[in-house]
């Protein structure tokens, strides 16, 4: 079983650098987790979001890969408090009526029963609120617990905004040590967003990196480098971004995939192979 490479954090956390997300597989979600941390995955990424994920199933998931031997204490384990309006409203994990730092508190809760864990890894915002002020009072909240040591480390997803970041920073007591985005040619790749987040210490997690890439993935430079490594081309596109300090969220269902995925700490691209690839993203 491969020994995953990791990056260092905020707080002396280490993150894997290659993570596992768990949207959108519904009750295959238990089967699909075991079966990564089986092939030898240590990061789980989830929401205590009903419509796009089954967190209790990555709970049981982890509970279910006990044979391996692995430990608490061997895994990143990071999920998201969703607001109301992510939410189907017929199954929103909290009272939508109550305080927002009380609808925090008890979607945090509730992924710890889901998760059956008594702390987060990772506590990420699902999404900015529709107001500066809003979102700050979200992230205070999240604060509170990471104070109390539920949460090692807190983010913000799908904050394509410099100046919101940016903002959020300045005013935030425990500053984002994640951001999660979806790494696509409509917003640039984030490139300001990800040079914020080098310069100040933070980890870039891109998820849809597949997805919303094949015309990267199908470019002849990247065939080439594929063909020379013997790779294939998502695996190429994966270890770049991991060479550039993005840990990339993988969401496959293929066992022969998730094995692909961890291979890409077998080889290194070398400064050539690395520029030509940037080029893709010009």
């Amino acid at each position: 079983m491969p020994t995953l490479p990791t990056i260092p954090c905020a707080g002396g956390v280490e993150m894997p650098c290659i993570v596992y997300g768990t949207a959108w597989k519904k009750d295959r979600t238990a089967a699909h987790v075991a079966e990564a941390l089986r092939r030898g995955f240590r990061g789980i990424d989830t929401a205590c979001q009903p419509r796009h994920y089954d967190e209790a199933g990555v709970g049981r998931g982890i509970a279910d890969s006990a044979d391996t031997g692995l430990r608490r204490e061997d895994l990143y384990l990071q999920t998201k408090f969703s607001p109301p309006d992510a939410h189907d409203p017929a199954s929103i994990p909290y009272d939508p009526r109550a305080p927002i730092g009380e609808q925090v508190a008890q979607s945090f809760a509730r992924s710890l029963e889901n998760l059956g864990t008594d702390h987060l890894d990772g506590l990420v915002l699902h999404s900015p609120l529709t107001t500066g002020a809003a979102t700050l009072e979200v992230w205070h909240a999240l604060e509170a617990i990471a104070a109390n040591g539920g949460a090692r480390l807190i983010g913000i997803s799908n904050c394509y905004s410099l100046k919101l970041l940016d903002a959020l920073y300045r005013a935030a007591d425990l500053k984002p040590a994640v951001v999660q985005n979806r790494f696509y040619r409509e917003t640039g790749y984030d490139r300001e967003i990800r040079a914020f987040c080098l310069e100040h210490g933070i980890v870039y997690q891109s998820f849809w990196t597949l997805t919303a890439n094949p015309h990267v993935l199908g470019h002849a430079t990247m065939r080439q480098i594929a063909a020379r490594r013997s790779r294939a081309p998502e695996q190429i596109l994966f270890r770049y971004l991991t060479q550039q300090g993005v840990v990339p969220l993988t969401g496959t269902t293929s066992v022969a995939h998730m094995q692909d995925d961890l291979e890409i700490f077998e080889f290194t691209l070398d400064d050539g192979e690395l520029d030509a690839i940037t080029q893709l993203f010009d």
